[in-house]
């Protein structure tokens, strides 16, 4: 998995009207959560602020990252767990991090790659992926920065679901029924089938 330094500031102050007056000088309301507990046994996150500009690297790509958090000088390290766009501007609202360590599993969204050329495309039909990220479980230092499916035996008319995949270290958390891709019947791969008919 590639990584990304991301530099924030500790948030003091809270609520919508704390966080609009944050966005209005070009920062993103943040929330660090993770294995953190406080002195009550207590689950806690960190909230912290950070730029859109320290942000568009990780949000604007179709990678993965492990992300180095520095806030104030505090070293983290997390992935991005969640992210809040506003409805009509687009612009970044909220973003979550979740701390991450090389004990702990984490699960986390993986893209897929489709590799090779299908049986049922050199026959005449057309390769469609029905999802473009796959659900894996893992330590994060085992999760890979995409997934990589071969496609090369697959016919027309056949499918690829999640069921069938296997990747060592990482147990696939999406539905085993979910369809990753296919093999779609064309016009002509119809035509040339009932010719053969």
């Amino acid at each position: 998995m590639k990584e990304i330094s991301i530099k924030g500031t500790a948030r003091t102050e809270f609520g919508k009207k704390a966080a609009r007056a944050l966005r209005r000088t070009d920062a993103v309301p943040c929330n660090l959560y993770g294995n953190m507990k406080n002195e009550n046994g207590e689950s806690i996150s960190i909230p912290f602020t950070t730029t859109n500009a320290e942000l568009r690297n990780l949000i604007y790509s179709p990678d993965i990252f492990a992300v180095n958090l520095d806030i104030d000088g505090k070293a983290y390290k997390a992935v991005m767990r969640e992210i809040q766009f506003h409805p009509v501007k687009d612009n970044v609202l909220h973003v979550d991090f979740y701390e991450v360590n090389d004990v702990h599993p984490i699960v986390m969204e993986v893209p897929i790659k489709l590799n090779g050329l299908a049986e049922g495309v050199k026959a005449g039909g057309r390769l469609a992926a029905s999802v473009r990220k796959l659900k894996v479980k893992a330590v994060y230092t085992q999760i890979p920065e995409r997934l990589d499916i071969d496609v090369t035996n697959l016919g027309l008319g056949k499918t690829i679901k999640v069921g069938e995949l296997h990747f060592d270290g990482l147990e696939l958390v999406t539905s085993k029924d979910v369809v990753v891709c296919q093999v779609k019947m064309t016009r002509g791969a119809r035509a040339a089938a009932a010719a053969e008919n």
